[in-house]
């Protein structure tokens, strides 16, 4: 009896001991691969956040490169400042509320601040990427050097917050060249997707050169490495030393590239004081080469104000200002150019053969097609004139004739070769084409192309040009017949100054015709005595301009806002600013063997020879008194000496 109970017994154990080894086994498994997910599968990521809980790494920013004008001057740089970042693994929950609230009051940050705080830690921790919080972000930055003491003061209060020195931009440039040399601001998350080299907090270049050659300026950031605690706090040196790979303690910053201008800083200057009006564009440009000397639009913006952190309202104060001063008037604004434009009806006329170098056309007061009558300003009429003459007195009727026998399509065609009608490619980034009509886009409001011929004749209707294009095109004029790209960079340098890539005058290949003009010389020779005339000759429009040392050649252009007939032609500080017309002035120097060429517009200024003109010979005077100072200086500089020979 006692062993049949204990069979009974034995069969009863086996199924609750195999029973037992099958879960011993299963759980085995289980720990198997678990080990095997967090070993092999995800070992990497475990070690890198085991080292991220001792380590803490800080970026070290690289100096953006300089920008300087044509001998050297600088006219950006970099200035040492101190920028403040939080880890957000170092401090979290409570413990994140108490280092906020004690920023706010340290550095005096507003509701708006700290709520960008918040927002941004709160990115770190729900990041996908585990590592984010363990990456410091921008709290703020460029911050005064008393707040910088304070902050040092208190370092012991808040072990998840750093004060890392940062080379911030620091414009010297004349406030004109604003929308030439652009500015700096935070790298936006849009930015940060498409180019995950650039980190939270970090700035970027916007408009200009600081936009366009963004790359090239920018360098290589590198990072140094610390021991922290739990707590963040920065253990001893012995410790960093045993714990980090000495290659691994600093990873030195690589300097940005250097940026040298055409731009001629003190010609720059003299544009601006040169320039009368309220709102509107100065253009110098070497005639022979199109590499731009000074180029102003007014009004510009401060750059050292915009890189900073800007608040709401001097942002709403700078984007409600009626004269907008972040549009760049040179290149991404257009305007009718009046009778600057006669220069391109003069040579599609003469090209076609419709008028000789001699030849006359008639002015009686006006010009008359079918009910409609286009008036000159001179009632009475200007009589028979040829064509340098009717350029000296600018006679509208003389043109209206032109245009009208010439035709839309063939004036569109010149202003194309000219450089009007589409982006001249000027390396700062985005450009508007303007508007050139032709028979094939006339809008069905504006009328036949019989009557927009006759308006484009004189640079109204539908014509719209920019200021940097009528400098490309009196360029043209003025150097024989070569359509320049007009460029702003002279060349590349890097940190140590060797030259790295070097940029030669470019023809505008875009220009349809290869970069040339393809016109005949004589056609040139007429308009080119024509603009002297208007400058150096009794009853030229802008004879009181001229000047006694450098023979000046150009063409006034008043360019109507109103209509015909809705005004007559008052003095224009009777008028509200916003009614009146544009002035413009076009010209080269010398007549006879051109240098620069200059172009002003006087947004809203009035008549050409009085708000635009003398502006222009102002310039012009101002270069070539610098030309001679240079010369000058250049002479009394004594050569270098030179090493004397070694005899063997």
């Amino acid at each position: 009896m006692l062993v049949r109970r204990d069979a009974d017994d034995i069969r009863e154990i086996r199924p609750r001991a195999a029973l037992g080894a099958l879960v011993c086994i299963c759980a085995l498994l289980v720990i198997v691969v678990r080990l095997y997910q967090l070993q092999i599968l995800r070992g990497d990521d475990y070690v890198t956040q085991s080292i991220a809980n001792f380590r803490k790494s800080l970026p070290v920013p690289a100096d953006r490169g300089l920008i300087k004008d044509r001998v050297g001057r600088t006219l950006v740089e970099n200035r040492p400042s101190f920028d403040v970042f939080m880890t957000p693994a170092f401090c979290k929950g409570k413990e994140r509320d108490e280092v906020i609230a004690k920023l706010k009051e340290y550095l005096k940050l507003s509701n708006e601040d700290v709520e960008r705080i918040k927002t941004d830690y709160q990115k770190s921790w729900l990041s996908k990427d585990k590592l984010e919080r363990f990456r410091p972000f921008l709290v703020d930055l460029d911050i005064d050097r008393d707040l910088v003491d304070v902050l040092e003061s208190h370092q012991t209060e808040m072990s998840c917050i750093d004060l890392r020195p940062v080379p911030h931009r620091l414009y010297r440039a004349h406030p004109s060249l604003g929308h030439v040399v652009g500015y700096m601001s935070e790298v936006t998350p849009e930015e940060m997707d498409d180019h995950p080299e650039y980190r939270r907090g970090q700035t970027i270049g916007r408009r200009g050169l600081e936009r366009r050659w963004e790359r090239d300026l920018r360098g290589d950031d590198g990072k140094e490495t610390f021991v922290v605690d739990a707590k963040g706090r920065e253990l001893d040196q012995v410790t960093r030393e045993n714990l980090i790979p000495e290659n691994e303690r600093l990873v030195a910053a690589k300097p940005g590239n250097n940026l040298v201008l055409s731009i001629d800083a003190r010609l720059q200057e003299a544009a601006d004081a040169a320039f009368p009006g309220r709102a509107g564009a100065v253009v110098v440009m070497e005639a022979k080469t199109g590499f731009i000397l000074a180029m102003v639009s007014r009004p510009s913006f401060d750059a050292n104000k915009m890189s900073g952190r800007i608040s709401r309202g001097e942002l709403l104060q700078v984007n409600n200002d009626p004269l907008k001063p972040m549009l760049n008037r040179v290149m991404n604004e257009n305007y009718h150019p009046g009778s600057t434009f006669k220069v391109v009806t003069s040579l599609a006329g003469l090209e076609a053969g419709l008028i000789g170098p001699g030849g006359t056309l008639f002015c009686g007061g006006g010009y008359t097609l079918g009910n409609h009558r286009w008036r000159c300003d001179k009632p009475e009429g200007h009589g028979a004139l040829n064509m340098a003459n009717a350029l000296r007195v600018s006679c509208d009727v003389f043109y209206y004739a032109l245009g009208d026998k010439t035709g839309l399509d063939a004036i569109s065609a010149m202003a194309h070769r000219l450089g009007y009608g589409q982006p001249t490619g000027l390396d700062l980034g985005r450009e508007i084409p303007g508007i050139i009509p032709d028979s094939a886009n006339l809008a069905p409001e504006a009328g036949s192309a019989r009557a927009q011929a006759i308006n484009a004749a004189i640079g109204q209707g539908e014509v719209n040009v920019t200021p940097l294009q009528e400098a490309v095109a009196y360029a043209a004029i003025a150097n024989g017949g070569m359509v320049w790209t007009p460029q702003v960079v002279l060349r590349i340098e890097s940190p140590d100054g060797r030259v790295l890539r070097e940029f030669q005058p470019q023809l505008d290949v875009a220009n349809g015709n290869g970069g040339k003009l393809g016109v005949k010389e004589s056609s040139l020779a007429v308009v080119r005595a024509g603009l002297l005339a208007v400058v150096n000759e009794l009853g030229g429009t802008a004879y009181r301009s001229r000047l006694s040392d450098v023979k000046l050649a150009g063409k006034t252009g008043t360019a109507q806002v109103m209509k015909l007939g809705q005004k007559q032609k008052l003095d224009p500080t009777t008028q509200e600013y916003f009614s009146r017309d544009h002035a413009w002035f076009a010209s080269f120097a010398p007549a006879e063997d051109p240098e620069i060429v200059v172009v002003v517009l006087n947004e809203h200024g009035g008549w050409g020879a009085d708000a635009a003109a003398p502006a222009a010979a102002r310039v012009v005077a101002a270069y070539y008194r610098f030309k001679r100072e240079e010369a000058a200086a250049a002479l009394q500089t004594p050569p270098p000496v030179a090493a004397s020979a070694v005899v063997q």
